[in-house]
């Protein structure tokens, strides 16, 4: 069978999103650089977004269909399950996390990460207008998980692992470090998750890194 490619910069807490998804179902995989809008991404997403895949001649987009195509083609433990209800319960919080949490977290994120005052520090007054919504979102995430440590039921599941990578950057800001210390569940949440063996084979190298010509790829394990 051809070699699966998941191509984006590793950074990038969608392209992680899946990188743990074949991590979880223990799929082969090489990471291939590659930056949103850039040629061989264009290519394959029309708004130039990142993951992209390919297949042997097959190609596809967008984190959640990758990981769908991924579960269905691939053995291994069930990324969404059979079970009607559990599986629309991962979608459910796959799609609250991708339409509202997730940007609103990287709008704050973004102003830290990629700052663009003139003076090449953090604009203040753009991170001020993203504040609400940071702490509003915490506060819904540390409730969801609050119960049994997971978004849906008592086990692991692909709405974790989509949500996990971007609240591993909140603890890299200040403001959003401090919302989290005041999250506890959500702070134990992300402690916990994080020691899974899919989570600690993603670990990707620093948004520093993205400045340099190249991105270092990882294969995943068989």
């Amino acid at each position: 069978m051809s070699e699966l490619e998941i191509i984006g910069v590793p950074q990038s807490n969608f392209v992680r999103t899946v990188r743990i998804a074949c991590e979880e179902k223990r799929v082969p995989y090489r990471l291939t650089p590659g930056r949103p809008r850039s040629p061989e991404v264009n290519a394959i997403h029309p708004l130039g977004k990142i993951p992209v895949m390919r297949h042997g001649e097959f190609s596809l987009c967008e984190s959640k269909a990758i990981a769908t195509y991924i579960d269905g083609v691939f053995p291994g433990p069930r990324l969404f399950p059979h079970d009607s209800k559990r599986c629309a319960k991962i979608e459910q919080w796959v799609s609250i996390a991708n339409t509202a949490i997730i940007p609103a977290l990287n709008a704050y994120l973004r102003c830290y990460f990629f700052p663009k005052a003139a003076d090449g520090q953090p604009d203040r007054t753009l991170i001020d207008k993203t504040l609400p919504e940071l702490r509003t979102y915490v506060g819904v995430c540390n409730r969801a998980v609050a119960e049994t440590g997971h978004l849906v039921g008592n086990e692991f599941s692909y709405a974790d692992m989509n949500l996990l990578p971007v609240l591993v950057y909140l603890r890299e800001c200040p403001e959003s470090a401090e919302a989290l210390n005041d999250a506890k569940e959500l702070a134990q949440y992300l402690d916990r998750h994080g020691e899974r063996a899919s989570f600690k084979a993603t670990v990707p190298p620093p948004f520093s890194d993205l400045r340099q010509p190249a991105v270092a790829a990882r294969p995943g394990k068989p």
